[in-house]
């Protein structure tokens, strides 16, 4: 009989990339394997799910609306519809395990599978544990975590540290870092130390503030940067660069391939979501942490500390960031030092074979069913 799994969670890159390297991971293991995406209707997993060649359903659910309490009672209502739907899939699917991966979809998904008798598995990407996963810890039998200290959120005998699984690309990338940067900036600079910000797919704010206030500084040095603004910010940014003759600025609003970027970048700037820097870990990446303050729990800030506590990774406040990050980013790619040891440090922190450790996690709960 073919294991049949379904893994559910998303809304961001953060919860959906893991999913799918689970997926990939217990399809390795079991190729005859059935796997059943449900995600959350109208968010990315909804389109990035099929283009990994898996099949979704969606469920009508949506985040508490914190600022105005009357709308919640759409969200309940959506909450109750979804509730019914899971129940459906879990029904004619017949799952023998169900994964949560984080995002507003897993909650009533692995609710339902928990109450139909299917073993359940959580993984939690953040060093801060998400409510919908706190909810979840009572009914699931295993919970992957990428951080110590866990315990404080979740029973210390469900817990098994397995890092968060990344983008399988990444890893793949053969190309040297002066290809990379060749690529990007022609064979003539490829030996110039480059700077990669980014700041997510639809961009970070307070990143792109940061460049955008002090392209003096850039124009002076000799480093090169890639700036990944963001789908939402690409055009305004793009019609306040009319005018700047920069050649050593590289600007896109999506990075399609990562793996790439990555080599030539000798210094990173990102947000602290969980994925990015277990990224960054594996990849040994300096990098200087920007924590969004708009996430729930203030979870990056949590992210970024506990790199920043053990010397792996620069940390800067959002507040701070417009007048400190590029100056900050232009003098640590210039030492050399600095970075050797950032990357010494970030490696130490480094999981490998995430998503096979955990596929195999979820392969015993079924076998165990």
């Amino acid at each position: 009989m073919a294991l049949r799994v379904i893994i559910s969670g998303g809304g961001t890159g953060g919860h959906i990339f893991p999913a799918i390297s689970i997926a990939n991971a217990v399809k390795e293991l079991q190729p005859n394997a059935e796997i059943l995406f449900v995600g959350a209707l109208g968010r990315m997993e909804m389109q990035r799910v099929p283009d990994a060649g898996y099949e979704i359903k969606g469920l009508p659910v949506m985040g508490f609306d914190r600022k105005n309490l009357l709308k919640n009672i759409i969200v309940l209502y959506k909450l109750y519809k979804s509730q019914c739907k899971a129940k459906k899939i879990i029904r004619e699917f017949q799952p023998h395990v169900a994964v949560g991966v984080g995002g507003y979809a897993s909650g009533p998904t692995l609710n339902k599978a928990a109450a139909a008798g299917v073993p359940c598995l959580i993984q939690e990407q953040n060093s801060y544990a998400g409510v919908t996963n706190k909810l979840l810890a009572k009914k699931v039998a295993k919970i992957c975590v990428a951080y110590n200290n866990m315990e404080r959120f979740f029973p210390s005998e469900k817990i098994i540290k397995t890092g968060n699984p990344v983008r399988q690309s990444l890893l793949q990338t053969t190309i040297t870092s002066e290809e990379a940067k060749a690529q990007i900036f022609g064979s003539e600079n490829s030996h110039k130390k480059t700077i990669l910000f980014v700041g997510g797919s639809l961009g970070a704010g307070t990143i792109n503030e940061s460049i955008l206030s002090h392209l003096d500084i850039i124009k002076q040095s000799d480093v090169q940067i890639i700036w990944q603004t963001g789908k939402y910010y690409h055009a305004s940014i793009m019609e306040s660069l009319k005018g700047h003759d920069i050649p050593n600025l590289h600007v896109t609003d999506f990075v399609a391939d990562m793996g790439t970027a990555y080599k030539a970048a000798d210094l990173v700037v990102s947000r602290a979501g969980a994925s990015s820097i277990s990224e960054f870990c594996l990849l040994g990446k300096p990098v200087i942490l920007v924590p969004s303050p708009n996430v729930a729990e203030d979870h990056q800030t949590k992210n970024a500390m506990a790199l920043a506590n053990e010397d792996a990774a620069l940390y800067v406040k959002d507040s701070e960031a417009k007048d400190t990050l590029l100056q900050l980013a232009v003098e640590t790619v210039a030492d050399d030092a600095k970075l050797a040891n950032l990357n010494k440090n970030i490696l130490k922190l480094a999981l490998p074979d995430s998503a096979r450790i955990i596929a195999e996690e979820v392969i015993k709960l079924a076998n165990a069913k």
